[in-house]
């Protein structure tokens, strides 16, 4: 991974579900380590919720951050800041579409659940 502030930012973003505009919530999906948005979005269906936007971001190299979670923070750096607002831009997305912070869940798996949790 290069060593760049904006590592994530720019990633696609795939989506299932309710229309982000008729969505009455939304739920951002974070993979694990070498896994994809897709693949993290593939759940979307086993758990469909009617009226749900499901948005997926794709973390740049298949990985949020390139050590592991107990690392200094220092050691995740910049990954971790880029994904963080990476995170950030797609909730800012949601919230512009109309739809209510309490109505916003993160959902991430093995390092996008770390990722969820910061």
């Amino acid at each position: 991974m290069e060593a760049n502030p904006s590592i994530h930012r720019d990633g696609p973003v795939e989506t299932s579900g309710a229309p982000l505009s008729e969505a009455q919530a939304a739920v951002v999906m974070l993979h694990g380590r070498g896994a994809t948005a897709d693949s993290i979005l593939s759940l979307a269906p086993v758990l469909d919720v009617d009226g749900v936007a499901y948005l997926a971001p794709q973390a740049a190299g298949g990985a949020w951050y390139p050590n592991r979670f107990l690392a200094p923070i220092e050691g995740n750096e910049p990954w971790l800041t880029s994904s963080l607002a990476a995170v950030g831009d797609v909730v800012g997305q949601i919230a512009r579409a109309g739809i209510a912070p309490e109505r916003i869940v993160l959902l991430g798996f093995s390092q996008g659940a770390c990722l969820a949790l910061e």
